[in-house]
């Protein structure tokens, strides 16, 4: 007898919906995704006002919509399965909105704190620290993985490519899957 083996995407998607189920439910639902840009949005004591803030905020909403329409659900929240089928669809799917791209964007934005279209070392040890309030001793190797040209600094295209490869690939090496915790 053989077990079959979940491919890594499906694990990433999986460890995703248990880190934003604040509740532990079992379900995802707008609250979730609300306290997910309100963790960003205190951690970089962001004014509502704030364009990057508001960007944020935007992004979370069109993106649970569109999970929302791709699990084809009636009511307002997903299962872990649901969860899982939605982003696969919604990440492929770019006629409203591409996943990977406008995350993306609007996470850079927060997190490049100077603008200068860069991070930093310090800048991604304060995400590690003040939004995802995990242990940074690992931060450094993290980033130099990031940072795919050697130059120091996390690129807004090396940054895009990261999430990218979270939603898509199933390299366990590959910088999008150690991103948020190695698997």
């Amino acid at each position: 007898m053989t077990t079959a083996v979940q491919d890594l995407t499906t694990v990433k998607l999986e460890r995703t919906f248990d880190q934003m189920d604040a509740n532990h439910d079992g379900y995802l639902d707008w609250s979730d995704y609300q306290k997910l840009a309100d963790r960003y949005i205190q951690g970089y004591n962001l004014s509502k006002d704030d364009r990057r803030a508001r960007t944020l905020q935007t992004f979370c909403q069109i993106y649970w919509l569109e999970l929302l329409r791709h699990a084809g659900v009636d009511g307002d929240r997903l299962t872990k399965d649901q969860f899982v089928i939605a982003n696969r669809m919604a990440v492929i799917d770019t006629s409203r909105l591409n996943v990977t791209e406008g995350g993306g964007h609007a996470i850079f934005d927060i997190i490049d704190v100077d603008g200068d279209n860069e991070i930093s070392k310090d800048e991604f040890d304060r995400l590690l620290r003040d939004v995802w309030k995990s242990d940074t001793s690992y931060a450094m190797d993290l980033f130099t993985k990031m940072d795919t040209d050697g130059d120091g600094a996390i690129s807004r295209h090396e940054f895009i490519r990261v999430i990218r490869e979270h939603f898509l690939t199933n390299d366990p090496d590959a910088p999008g899957s150690i991103f948020f915790g190695h698997v």
